[in-house]
This record gives structure tokens, C-alpha cells and sequence, in this order.
């Protein structure tokens, strides 16, 4: 049994991973924006709440989930697309809870497709001027740093495809079981290769645009994260 804990989890595909986890027996904490948002607490281990879009609210969220001690995983599922709080929910609030939290056994990070045409231009994250293609490239590549900094924690971006979300669309091609699956995969399995590092769709591998594995790249975004937040990653 693990106790993960899952963002964005009132709908969608967030909420679709904290039910296949739970309904495997692990102790799942949900996250969402207000109270008003879980109507069932009882089924979960526990919940959290603050709005990402606000740095100070996922603060608070990163203090809430202190108290249910370390967590085995933590699944960054949260994610907004065409808002003017792209850079905070997307790139932003992952970064925080990353750095503020205990470091967990196990991190994953929604990415998608679209992270392939994203800009590696910086002053876009500074600026507030990201797209939402920029920002999934800057979390995969937050992702796969974890990965090479941090020993004893794994870390992987997942690809969920094009699934019929409130964001997706309703006319979304792809498969929505699919899409959660490899979250809730890669926080719990014990087989997962390669172990740490991964770029996944579907419970498979493949290979991420190039600057999100290059080590330069890597570490401006993590100087820049930490400029921009004021918080160290490590």
C-alpha cells in the first residue's frame, strides 16, 4: 500500500487516477482548489486544498500535505491550458510543491505531446508570456532533472494523450482509462523501466524533445525556477 498524493484530482484525468489508486487498496490524498470541489472526503485518506494559480496558496498546499508525513508518491496532474495562469499552474506550482515538500519515493508529471514545439526561450517564463506547449516542455525537463539530481527518488513525465477532459475536449480522440493508467503505473509499480528518467505514453517509452534531456537546459530552468519562486530546489 502507498500513499500518494494526486493535484488537480476533483475531475478529469486526476480524478481518474485517485480512483484506480484507491480502488488497488492505496491510501490516496486529493488535492483541489476548495473544499467545495471534494464532496467525498470520506474516501480518500485525506485532501488538501489551495488554488496553484497563486503562489502563496500552493504553499499552503505543500504545508497541508506535511501532515500526512512522506509520501511515496506525488503525482503532478494539474494543469491548465489557454489561461493567463499557465506558467503558475503548469510549471510554477509543480516546482514548488516539488522543492517545499519532503522529497517522495517516486514523482510524476503530466506533459503531453505538445511539449515538442515549446520554446526553450526563459525570459517567457519571467516574463509570464509562456504558451501551454512552452510550459509542458519546461516541466519535462523539471522532470527528468529531478531524475538526474535526486538520488532515492524516481522521477518520469507522462504523455496522457489527447483524452476527453473538460481541457481535451469532449470530441478528444484518445482513450481516458488510457490516460490515467501509466500515472497510477509509475507511482506504484515495482517493475518500472528504466527505473527513473522516463518520458512515457501509455505505459511505454519515447524519446522527448532534446532539450529536455540536455543537462545546460536542465539546470538554467532550475536557476531560473529558483530566481523567479525564491525557493532552492535543493
Amino acid at each position: 500500500m502507498a500513499l500518494v498524493l494526486v493535484t488537480g484530482a476533483s475531475t478529469g484525468l486526476g480524478r481518474g487516477t485517485a480512483e484506480a489508486l484507491a480502488a488497488d487498496g492505496h491510501d490516496v490524498v486529493v488535492h483541489a482548489r476548495n473544499p467545495a470541489r471534494i464532496t467525498d472526503t470520506a474516501r480518500w485518506k485525506g485532501a488538501v486544498f489551495g488554488d496553484l494559480a497563486d503562489p502563496d496558496e500552493t504553499r499552503g498546499v505543500a504545508r497541508q500535505a506535511a501532515g500526512f508525513g512522506r509520501f511515496d508518491a506525488v503525482i503532478h496532474n494539474a494543469g491548465v491550458l489557454g489561461s493567463p495562469d499557465v506558467v503558475a499552474v503548469n510549471v510554477l506550482a509543480p516546482y514548488l510543491l516539488t522543492a517545499l515538500m519532503e522529497k517522495p519515493g517516486r514523482l510524476v508529471y503530466l506533459s503531453s505531446s505538445m511539449h515538442r514545439t515549446g520554446s526553450t526561450d526563459l525570459r517567457r517564463l519571467t516574463a509570464g508570456t509562456a504558451s501551454y506547449d512552452d510550459t509542458k516542455l519546461w516541466v519535462t525537463a523539471l522532470a527528468l532533472a529531478c531524475a538526474a539530481r535526486w538520488d532515492g527518488t524516481s522521477s518520469h513525465a507522462v504523455d496522457p494523450g489527447w483524452v476527453p477532459t473538460r481541457m481535451g475536449g469532449a470530441g478528444a480522440p484518445d482513450d481516458l482509462v488510457a490516460g490515467h493508467r501509466t500515472q497510477a503505473w509509475l507511482a506504484t509499480h515495482h517493475d518500472v523501466t528504466p527505473p527513473t528518467g522516463g518520458y512515457w505514453h501509455h505505459q511505454r517509452t519515447q524519446t522527448p524533445h532534446p532539450a529536455a534531456l540536455d543537462e545546460d537546459f536542465q539546470a538554467r530552468l532550475v536557476r531560473t525556477l529558483e530566481t523567479h519562486t525564491g525557493v532552492a530546489l535543493d
